[in-house]
């Protein structure tokens, strides 16, 4: 779903050795039940292996004020289930919360003469008030 997408926030942490981690937003429309919601899309998260554990995901409190000044309700990033682990720091407390269930659409990463454009996946989603 990032193909081409211009992140309108781009944050790029660096130490001695380069990039240490990164992530972008991007103000998305999302149909939410039946209305489109104007929120943020939390994408391009990486964090270099040997950072992985120390904490990095804490830097995301930043994010708060970000979305305030982007003026949408929460922020959102999908990720698969095999991530979970990784992903569930995010969760300590209250950084954001994790939801399984839910299916949401996305484009496939390649075109497929054979495959409709878009895809129903299962993925977790988190959830940044």
């Amino acid at each position: 779903s990032w193909a081409g997408a211009r992140p309108e926030l781009r944050a790029i942490g660096y130490d001695s050795h380069g990039v240490a981690a990164h992530f972008g937003i991007l103000r998305r429309f999302i149909k939410v039940g039946e209305v489109d919601l104007l929120v943020a899309e939390l994408g391009l998260y990486g964090v270099r292996p040997d950072l992985e554990g120390l904490g990095i995901s804490f830097s995301m409190r930043f994010v708060y004020p970000v979305l305030q000044e982007l003026g949408v309700p929460f922020a959102f990033g999908t990720v698969r289930h095999a991530l979970r682990n990784h992903v569930e720091r995010f969760c300590r407390g209250g950084l954001a919360t994790m939801l399984s269930g839910i299916p949401v659409r996305s484009t496939h990463p390649q075109v497929h003469p054979d495959l409709p454009p878009t895809r129903l996946e299962d993925v977790l989603v988190l959830v940044t008030p």
